[in-house]
C-alpha cells in the first residue's frame, strides 16, 4: 500500500443525535457539548476555562452596531457640523447635561431602531453612522441609560448596549471628558431600581474593564466591593451582577501582579456572602467564586477548606439557582481538587444521586456533569461501583425526550421532506486539510474515531439532560466496561420491547451509548438485538427509526464481521431505504449511519454499488440544503471506501452527472462548495481514469478558486481597511481537490498543469501564514510530485528551504506533509538531491528522536501506527540517493528509525526506505552495531520483501555474524524474543 493523504471531513451530522436546541441566557462552559456520537462524545470534550466561564450577553437590534469610528469630529452633537437639528450641547464635563432637542431624537432614534422593518432599520444604521461621528453621542447613550428613568426599560437597555458596542469597537478613541462620565455614571447607577437596567450596566462595566480599563480604573474594584455591603438590595445585587461578568471576563489579570492581586480581599470577602439572606446574592457569590476555581487561583487554594464548607452548607438551599452554582462548583473541583474532595466522597456522590434527579432541569443537568468528570478520575472506579446499582437507573431514566423536547423537535411531525430548511438549521462547517498517513499492521483501538472533530458553539446550545445522561453512560461503560451490563440489562430488555415509543426511543439510545464500552460483553445478545434494531427502521415515529440508525452505526463494526447475508445486506437494504425517508431527521441520521457502514465495510459493498448509486443520486433530487450536505460526505465516504472499484462505466454515469450539475449551480463565494470539494477530491481519487472526461473544468475551477483567494489576501495585507480578510477554506478546499487530482489521474494531470500558473500559486501557498493552507500545499507537492515532476523539478531550488523551515513539529500535520513531500521528492531528483540534505536531515533526526509526537498523524481507517513513521521513510529515502551524506548521522536514529517501521505493512514507501538503511549501513556500518538488535527486528517485520532487497538483509546479518564470531552471535541472539528469533532463522539462516 502507498503513503496516502486522508481528508478528514467534519461529518457533524453523522455524530449528531437527534436532539431539542434549548436556549438559554448563558452559555456556561464547563459541560456544554456537542453531541456528536461515537466519535467527539466518547472523549467527552472538555472545554478551555476561558469558554467554560463564557456567557452569552444580550443581543443588541441589528441596527446597534458601532458604525463609524468616534472622536474623528470634535464638535459636539448639535452644532453645525451635526448630522440632525440638534441645538448644541454642553460641554463634555462631568456634569454633562444634553441638549432636549437632541436627546429627543436620539430617544426616536432608539424607539426605530426596535421597528421590525428592515427599511427603518437601514435608516437607522446610517443614522448611528453618522452619529458616531460626534464623541458626546457617547453621553447621550448613558444618560438615556442611567437618569432617564421615565422611558420604559427596553428603550434604557437598549442605549446601554449601543453604547457597549461603540465602547466594543472605539474605547481607545473616546475622549477623556466622555469615558469618565460614562465610568462615573456607571458606578453611581449600579444600584438600578430595575434589574434589566443593572444588568445593562454590569455589561458596560466589564466592556470597559476588558478593553484595558481594570488597570486604568483603580477605583472599580474597591468601589464595587464597597457597594456590596450596601443595605439596599439593589445595590448590592448590582455590584454583584457588575462582579461577577468582571471575575468571568478577566479571571486571569484578577489573580496577577498587574493589579496587586486584588483577589486577595474579594475571595474572603465573595465568601461572607454565601450565607446572605438573598437567594441571588446567594447566587452571586458562588459565580463569581467558580470563575477561579479551574486556574487554581492562589487567594482561592488558601481558602479552599472555607469554600468547600460553604457549599456544603448550601447543597440543600431551596433556590435552584443556587443548586445548579454548588453543583457547578464540585464538578470543577472534582477535576482540579479532587484531593479535598475524598474524604467527603461517598456523602458528594449520594447527594449528586439526588441533585441528578432534581425537579429543575437545569439544576440536574450540572449534576449530570459529575459523572462525566468522575469518569475521568483515576479513583472512579474504586469510589462509584457500589453506587452503580442507583446512578444506572437514574442516568436512564434522563434519556427519555422530555415532553419539551419532543415539541421542540416536532416530534410529531413525520414528514417534512418537502419543507425548505430555515438558515439556522444549516450550521457553519468548517473544511479540515489533508493529513499524510500511513497503513500498517496495529490493530483498531476501540474508539479510534475521529476525535479531532471540533465542538461548534451553535451545538453547545443543543446540550441537554437527555444528552449529557447518555454520554456520562457512554463514558461510564468505557470505565467500567462488562461490570455495568449486570446493572443494566435488566432495565434493558423492558425499555427496547415498550409499547410507548418514548420509553422504546431511550432504549435504543442506550443501547447505542454502551456500544463503545460493552461491546465485549453485548456480542452475545446481538444475533438477537441487531435484527430488533433494523426493525425498528420501519417503525412509525420518526423519532425512533432516526436513533435507531445511530445505534445501529454503533454496532456496525460487529455487523460487518458477520457473513454479508446475516446482517449486513438487511441492515445496508434497510438504511438505504430511510435514506430515501420522507422525515429530514431520518434522512439526516440514515445518511450519515450510512457512510460510518461505509466505512467499516470496505469493498464488501463492491456487489451492492449499483443499488447504492441509485439510493444515493435519488436522495440528490429529494434532499433539502442542509442534507444534501451530508449526502456529498456519505458518496465521498464511499469512493474512499470501495476506490478503484468505482471506476466502472456505469456507475461512472450513475454517480458524476448530478455531482457536475451541483457543481455548475454553485457560485465561487458559496460555501457549499466545501463539501462538494471534498466529495469531488474523494470521487476523483476513486475513479482514477474515470474521471478524465470531467477533469478539466474541475481543475481550472480549483485553480482559479486558490488564485481569488491569494488575490483577496494580498489586498487586505496591503488595505486592511478597504478590504476584508479572505475564507481561506476555499483555497485549501481547492488545492485537496487538486490533490485528489493528480492523485487519480497520475501522468494525466501533466497537461492541466502544463497550461497552468499552479507551481506559481503554490510557491505563494506554502509560506502562507496559515498553518491549513501550508498542509494542504504540501500534499498537493508530494501528489505533483509522483505524477508530474518534469514540472515540480524546475522549482526544486525554491521549494527546498521552505519545507526545511516546516519541519517544526509544533505543527505537527503542516510537518508531516512537508515531511511526506520530501521524500518523494528524494525519490524523483536521486543523486541531484545532494545539496538538499542537510537543509532538511537535522530537523528530521529532531523530529524521530521526540518521545511525544502526537498520534493523531498518521490515523489511517482508525488505526495508528508510531508517530515517527513518515519521518523514519524520509530519511530512508534520503539515505537510499545520498547515502554518503546521510550514513554519518546513522547512530543517532537509527533506533527511533528501526522501531518507526517495525508496524508499517510492506509496500513501496517501506520498500525504499529500507533500501537506504541498508545503503547507509554499507557506507557506516559501525553507526548500527549498538543498535543491531533493533535491526533484526526491523527486517524481521517484513513478510515478503523483493528477491533483492532480501539479499541486502542477508548480507548485512551473516556480514555482522561472521564479524562477531559464531559464539558471540549465539550470547547476541539469546536476547532476542522466541518469534524474532524463529524468523531470522528461517528466512536468513541466522
Amino acid at each position: 500500500m502507498r503513503i496516502r493523504r486522508v481528508p478528514s471531513p467534519p461529518r457533524m451530522a453523522r455524530f449528531h443525535i437527534p436532539g431539542p436546541a434549548l436556549p438559554s441566557p448563558r452559555l456556561r462552559g464547563r459541560g456544554w457539548r456537542s453531541w456528536r456520537g461515537p466519535r467527539t462524545w466518547a472523549g467527552v470534550d472538555r472545554r478551555p476555562p476561558s469558554v467554560r466561564r463564557g456567557r452569552s450577553r444580550p443581543a443588541t437590534n441589528a441596527t446597534t452596531s458601532a458604525g463609524a469610528q468616534p472622536g474623528t469630529h470634535t464638535e459636539p452633537l448639535g452644532s453645525s457640523a451635526d448630522p440632525g437639528p440638534y441645538p448644541r450641547s454642553s460641554p463634555c464635563t462631568m456634569d454633562w447635561q444634553p441638549d432636549e432637542q437632541g436627546l429627543q431624537q436620539v430617544l426616536q432614534l432608539l424607539k426605530d431602531s426596535q421597528s421590525p422593518n428592515t427599511a427603518t432599520q437601514r435608516i437607522v444604521q446610517d443614522k448611528l453612522k453618522q452619529l458616531n461621528q460626534f464623541p458626546d453621542f457617547n453621553n447621550y447613550l448613558i444618560f438615556v441609560l442611567t437618569r432617564l428613568k421615565s422611558e420604559d426599560e427596553p428603550t434604557r437597555s437598549l442605549s446601554g448596549l449601543i453604547l457597549k458596542n461603540n465602547v466594543k469597537a472605539h474605547y481607545q478613541s473616546f475622549p477623556p471628558p466622555v469615558a469618565d462620565f460614562i465610568k462615573q455614571e456607571c458606578l453611581n447607577n449600579i444600584g438600578d431600581a430595575s434589574s434589566l437596567i443593572r444588568a445593562t450596566i454590569g455589561i458596560l462595566i466589564t466592556t470597559i474593564a476588558s478593553k484595558g480599563e481594570l488597570q486604568m480604573w483603580p477605583e472599580l474594584l474597591p468601589q464595587l466591593c464597597n457597594l456590596l455591603n450596601s443595605e439596599d438590595y439593589n445595590t448590592c445585587e448590582g455590584a454583584f451582577g457588575a462582579l461577577q461578568k468582571i471575575c468571568e471576563d478577566s479571571s486571569e489579570l484578577l489573580d496577577s501582579d498587574a493589579l496587586n492581586r486584588p483577589l486577595n480581599i474579594m475571595i474572603p470577602k465573595f465568601l461572607q456572602f454565601f450565607k446572605h439572606c438573598s437567594p441571588k446574592i446567594r447566587s452571586h457569590a458562588i459565580a463569581c467564586v467558580n470563575q477561579f476555581i479551574m486556574d487554581r487561583a492562589q487567594a482561592l487554594m488558601d481558602n479552599i477548606d472555607t469554600f468547600i464548607e460553604h457549599l456544603f452548607a448550601l447543597a440543600v438551599d431551596d433556590d435552584p439557582e443556587v443548586r445548579k452554582n454548588v453543583c457547578r462548583a464540585l464538578v470543577m473541583l472534582l477535576e482540579v481538587r479532587i484531593d479535598r474532595l475524598i474524604p467527603h466522597m461517598h456523602s458528594i456522590i449520594q447527594y449528586m444521586l439526588q441533585r441528578t434527579q432534581d425537579h429543575d432541569e437545569n439544576v440536574a443537568l450540572e449534576a449530570c456533569e459529575f459523572w462525566l468528570t468522575l469518569a475521568e478520575q483515576p479513583i472512579c472506579k474504586e469510589v462509584l461501583a457500589s453506587h452503580l446499582v442507583q446512578l444506572i437507573p437514574i442516568l436512564v431514566n434522563g434519556m427519555k425526550y422530555s415532553e419539551i423536547d419532543i415539541i421542540l423537535l416536532k416530534g410529531d411531525v413525520e414528514e417534512d421532506e418537502a419543507v425548505p430548511d430555515s438558515e439556522q438549521d444549516i450550521k457553519p462547517r468548517f473544511h479540515k486539510s489533508r493529513t499524510v498517513t500511513l497503513p500498517h499492521e496495529a490493530e483498531r483501538p476501540d474508539g479510534s474515531e475521529d476525535a479531532e472533530d471540533d465542538d461548534d458553539d451553535d451545538a453547545l446550545s443543543d446540550w441537554n439532560l437527555r444528552k449529557c445522561s447518555a454520554a456520562a453512560l457512554d463514558v461510564l461503560a468505557n470505565v467500567f466496561r462488562e461490570e455495568l451490563l449486570p446493572h443494566l440489562l435488566p432495565l434493558l430488555k423492558g425499555l427496547l420491547f415498550h409499547p410507548e415509543w418514548v420509553v422504546k426511543e431511550s432504549g435504543i439510545l442506550v443501547l447505542g451509548a454502551i456500544a463503545e464500552g460493552c461491546m465485549q460483553g453485548m456480542v452475545p445478545y446481538l444475533p438477537e438485538l441487531i435484527p430488533h434494531l433494523i426493525q425498528c427502521l420501519s417503525d412509525k415515529k420518526a423519532l425512533v427509526r432516526s436513533i435507531a440508525c445511530w445505534t445501529l452505526s454503533r454496532y456496525a463494526h460487529w455487523v460487518v464481521s458477520q457473513p454479508p447475508d446475516m446482517h449486513l445486506k438487511p441492515l445496508m437494504t434497510e438504511l438505504l431505504k430511510r435514506i430515501l425517508d420522507g422525515n429530514k431527521r431520518v434522512q439526516e441520521a440514515a445518511c450519515s449511519a450510512f457512510a460510518t457502514l461505509e466505512e467499516e465495510a470496505c469493498t464488501e459493498l463492491v456487489p451492492y454499488l449499483s443499488y447504492i448509486l441509485d439510493t444515493l443520486v435519488f436522495a440528490f433530487g429529494k434532499y433539502q440544503h442542509k442534507n444534501l450536505l451530508i449526502l456529498y460526505d456519505a458518496i465521498g465516504t464511499l469512493a474512499d471506501s470501495v476506490g478503484h472499484h468505482l471506476n466502472q462505466p456505469e456507475y461512472i454515469q450513475k454517480l458524476m452527472p448530478p455531482l457536475i450539475q451541483k457543481w455548475n449551480e454553485l457560485k465561487d463565494e458559496d460555501k457549499d462548495l466545501f463539501p462538494l470539494l471534498e466529495c469531488l477530491s474523494s470521487v476523483a481519487t476513486a475513479l482514477q481514469s474515470g474521471f478524465l472526461p470531467y477533469c478539466e473544468p474541475v481543475y481550472q475551477r480549483c485553480v482559479t478558486l486558490v488564485q481569488k483567494t491569494l488575490a483577496q489576501a494580498m489586498m487586505y495585507t496591503q488595505h486592511p481597511e478597504q478590504y476584508e480578510a479572505p475564507d481561506k477554506d476555499f483555497m485549501i478546499v481547492a488545492l485537496d481537490l487538486l490533490s485528489g487530482l493528480a492523485e487519480g489521474l497520475g501522468g494525466h494531470v501533466e497537461q492541466l498543469v502544463a497550461r497552468s500558473n499552479i507551481m506559481t500559486l503554490l510557491f505563494q501557498c506554502m509560506q502562507d501564514s496559515m498553518p491549513e493552507v501550508r498542509q494542504s500545499s504540501f500534499a498537493l507537492l508530494g501528489d505533483l510530485t509522483k505524477a508530474c515532476f518534469i514540472h515540480v523539478k524546475p522549482c526544486i531550488a525554491e521549494f527546498m528551504p521552505i519545507l526545511g523551515t516546516n519541519l517544526n513539529p509544533e505543527f505537527i500535520s503542516v510537518c508531516n506533509n512537508a515531511t511526506w513531500a520530501i521524500g518523494e521528492i528524494c525519490m524523483q531528483m536521486g543523486a541531484e538531491m545532494q545539496p538538499y540534505v542537510q537543509m532538511v536531515l537535522n530537523n528530521l533526526v529532531e523530529i524521530i528522536n521526540r518521545p511525544n509526537t502526537p498520534k493523531t498523524l498518521l490515523e489511517n481507517t482508525g488505526r495508528l501506527t508510531s508517530p515517527s513513521a513518515i519521518p523514519a521513510i524520509t530519511i530512508g529515502r534520503l539515505g537510499y540517493v545520498c547515502p554518503q551524506e546521510v550514513a554519518p548521522m546513522l547512530q543517532q536514529f537509527i533506533r527511533p528509525w528501526c522501531t518507526s517501521l517495525r508496524n508499517i505493512r510492506d509496500n513501496e514507501e517501506k520498500d525504499s526506505a529500507f533500501r537506504g538503511i541498508c545503503m547507509m549501513i554499507g557506507v557506516n556500518p559501525g553507526g548500527v552495531v549498538q543498535d543491531f538488535i533493533f535491526f533484526c527486528d526491523a527486517v524481521a517485520s517484513w513478510v515478503s520483501p523483493k528477491d533483492d532487497l532480501r539479499d541486502m538483509f542477508y548480507k548485512i546479518l551473516h556480514g555482522f555474524k561472521d564479524q562477531v564470531g559464531e559464539e558471540n552471535w549465539q550470547q547476541f541472539s539469546e536476547q532476542f524474543p522466541p518469534l524474532l528469533k524463529e524468523r531470522l532463522a528461517a528466512f536468513y539462516g541466522v
